[in-house]
């Protein structure tokens, strides 16, 4: 028995350390986004992809700089009069005159990767930001639709109830009074899904916000009852487009695919030309010199400059082949920046559209699912009078509920499409 209680107060323990380890946050849209971008692994670690390669940025600018560099030695050997030292003195440098222009490529190709890499982070922000847009507006539809079916299910309980008497005092059939029954439950079932959807979409977007699993997330429930004002503040599909050819970094990571091509092009042609190297040392050497048995020191100082050039002259046909890889990639970057365009126009147009037509579905079901929504208030008005069958109550209720989970999907999927192209027309998404 003190086994048992050992166990369980261990487990409740455990339950305790978790429970206080575990955070609470009541986050919106932009709560969620901020979140996301600090605390993404993925995200970080191109940061500091980004960063290593401002690094190498940073000392690639460096080369065209001399170096300098010095050195100190002494040696001991021993000789038939004794032990003999020797040391020596050194300074020296060494730079880079010319090199067929590849040390400022060099640094320009560098700099260039540092601004990709920095468009790479960016494009990452939008896919991501897209993603947990969508989960965002997922669970704040499924709320919705959950309020909407417990009043459901609270109208089908009140049925049931009028059900009941009224098949007890032989007013209606049992056939009648069963079908109440299984449409209250029926409504029922459909909450506990909802709810059970709506933990599971939460538990997504935790993991789009590099969140802990046990952390609670509480959804701010923006205004989404006029949406009208999405479509009003809708730009032109020309304006959209030109919008987007500015601001995504996927053009703007091609435009610099082929910058680095150009460059690189540029460097095996320098590959062809003669390099001029220049250095300098200064050095001085320390000798022993005896007298009367005592050892005596003196400096024989020496200098040098010197000049290096350095001519290609036959590499077995290695630098033509790197220029020619080198134009073909060139290329290969032109054609990838013409069709990033063409697809860049092209998905965008379709978003543009896509608004369009989500803006006239809402309008659409929302009339629909207004009028469904009085004709099942009026019907069940009806029914409390007896005036109706059960069969035909429940098939407007059917038919209310269809109307209400059609307009709660175009509503959102509005939403989502027209953020998607504030996404990719460079506009803050907000909600």
């Amino acid at each position: 028995m003190k086994k048992q209680l050992f166990f369980i107060l261990l487990v409740f323990m455990g339950f305790s350390v978790s429970a206080q380890e575990s955070k609470s946050y009541q986050f919106s849209l932009e709560d969620c986004l901020h979140f996301a971008f600090a605390n993404s692994y993925e995200r970080q670690s191109m940061e500091l992809s980004t960063e290593s390669q401002q690094v190498t940025y940073e000392q690639s600018k460096l080369q065209a700089v001399p170096n300098l560099s010095a050195s100190v030695g002494e040696n001991l050997s021993l000789r038939s009069d004794g032990w003999s030292a020797q040391g020596n003195l050194s300074v020296g440098s060494s730079a880079t005159i010319y090199q067929g222009g590849n040390v400022r490529r060099t640094i320009e190709q560098n700099r260039l990767n540092v601004e990709r890499s920095e468009a790479q982070v960016e494009r990452y922000d939008n896919q991501l930001t897209t993603q947990i847009l969508q989960s965002f507006l997922t669970i704040l539809g499924n709320q919705e639709m959950l309020k909407y079916q417990l009043e459901v299910m609270n109208t089908s309980r009140e049925q049931l109830k009028q059900g009941e008497a009224r098949y007890k005092a032989g007013s209606i059939l049992e056939s009648d009074y069963l079908m109440l029954e299984a449409q209250y439950y029926s409504d029922s079932n459909n909450v506990v899904d909802s709810r059970i959807n709506i933990e599971n979409n939460i538990l997504d977007l935790k993991i789009l916000l590099s969140m802990e699993p046990t952390d609670v997330l509480e959804i701010v429930v923006p205004d989404t009852e006029n949406l009208d004002e999405l479509f009003t503040s809708l730009p032109t599909e020309t304006e959209a487009i030109d919008l987007a050819m500015d601001y995504l970094p996927d053009l703007k990571m091609s435009d610099f695919d082929i910058q680095i091509a150009q460059n690189s092009v540029g460097m095996a042609k320098g590959n062809y030309l003669p390099s001029i190297g220049a250095s300098a040392n200064v050095g001085m050497g320390l000798l022993p010199m005896s007298s009367s048995g005592m050892s005596q020191w003196y400096s024989t100082p020496s200098g040098s400059v010197g000049v290096s050039v350095s001519v290609p002259i036959y590499s077995r046909g290695q630098l033509r082949s790197n220029l020619k890889k080198s134009e073909i990639s060139l290329q290969q970057a032109e054609l990838d920046y013409q069709q990033s365009e063409l697809t860049v126009r092209q998905t965008v147009v379709q978003a543009y559209r896509d608004v369009v037509s989500a803006y006239n579905a809402y309008k659409v079901s929302g009339i629909k699912e207004e009028a469904y929504r009085k004709n099942f208030a009026a019907y069940n008005i009806q029914y409390q009078f007896g005036t109706i069958t059960t069969v035909e109550l429940l098939q407007q209720q059917n038919n209310y509920l269809n109307a209400l989970n059609s307009y709660i999907q175009n509503k959102y999927s509005l939403l989502m499409k027209r953020k998607v192209l504030d996404v990719y027309t460079g506009k803050s998404v907000t909600l």
